[in-house]
């Protein structure tokens, strides 16, 4: 059982590791990417509750799984936050080579920018949807993506091993079952995940949930335009997947879209009550999520009516 090494010493050791892969990188599925100063900055790997780790940066997700019969990756980061994951993996006593599968959310290079690295320094398979997958594949996010106009950010290391998953499909690796939710808005092939962890004779529901963000580049519209039809009701769809699933722990992939980042900096200096610990925290994040939708529903329609 890997053992927990002393929280400032781990910090240290993250810090440097990050400040080494901000420089340019000669190995191009490395190689940095821009991004909010948080997104790559060091955070030190910690037990979430039983056998699930959080072992991202500050403000970009990834998460661990010790299925015991190797381990599952959620998500990895930008391409240049690969080396720091693959680092506080190893600073937990596990080894990379056990990584069996990277799970993706969804298809950006925030996030799924360092899938590329960890799959070859691995020799892991990723995990994602058909949409989700075909950006993996082709290291760009597909032309349905509200960002996709988003031209500087588009593209990213392409991954070398990708394999679709279905909707409602567990990946199962040991004892352990990690389904897959489709919750598509952010981007076409947006996925939530979730699995049971235990700690104690004690299992919970764990929900790493994609983002429910609204948000678009070059003029895309959620309502019907030329190119696709009203996403609105799967989006709000999507919203409600996440609000009524079965949710103790709740891990965002970027940390302070649901207030894990305050639970995980409390769970640094408390295990018990453990702060991670939140039923509520599913519903209050899918409720945001949903007014931040309703604000672009109604600014849209008001665009139209103008015109």
């Amino acid at each position: 059982m890997p053992t927990s090494l002393p929280f400032a010493a781990l910090i240290a050791g993250a810090f440097a590791l990050s400040t080494a892969a901000a420089t340019d990188s000669p190995d191009p599925l490395t190689r940095p990417m821009p991004g909010k100063p948080e997104w790559t900055r060091a955070h030190a790997p910690i037990r979430v509750y039983g056998n699930t780790w959080y072992v991202g940066s500050e403000g970009i997700s990834a998460v661990l799984v010790d299925t015991g019969a190797g381990l599952v990756l959620l998500d990895v980061g930008l391409p240049q936050s690969a080396p720091l994951v693959e680092a506080n993996i190893a600073k937990l006593g596990f080894k990379l080579k056990d990584v069996k599968y990277v799970l993706n959310s969804h298809a950006h290079y925030d996030h799924a920018g360092g899938i590329a690295a960890l799959v070859r320094d691995s020799g892991a398979t990723a995990l994602a949807s058909p949409s989700g997958a075909k950006a993996l594949r082709e290291g760009h996010v597909v032309a349905d993506d509200p960002q996709a106009s988003d031209v500087a950010n588009a593209t990213f290391p392409a991954a070398a091993r990708v394999r679709e998953i279905a909707d409602g499909e567990a990946m199962r690796l040991g004892t352990t079952a990690i389904t897959a939710h489709f919750t598509p808005g952010h981007t076409p092939g947006s996925t939530t995940w979730t699995w049971k962890s235990c700690e104690n004779g004690k299992c919970l529901d764990v929900v790493y949930s994609d983002s429910l963000s609204a948000f678009a580049t070059g003029g895309f519209h959620f309502l019907a335009d030329a190119t696709h039809g009203d996403l609105t009701e799967s989006f709000r769809k999507s919203i409600r997947t996440v609000a009524n699933l079965p949710c103790d722990i709740l891990i965002s992939t970027h940390p302070d879209a649901s207030g894990a980042d305050e639970r995980l900096a409390k769970l640094a200096i408390q295990r018990e009550p453990n702060p991670m610990i939140d039923t509520q925290a599913c519903r209050r994040f899918a409720a945001n999520y949903e007014k931040m939708l309703d604000k672009r529903i109604a600014e849209e329609t008001k665009a139209v009516q103008a015109h």
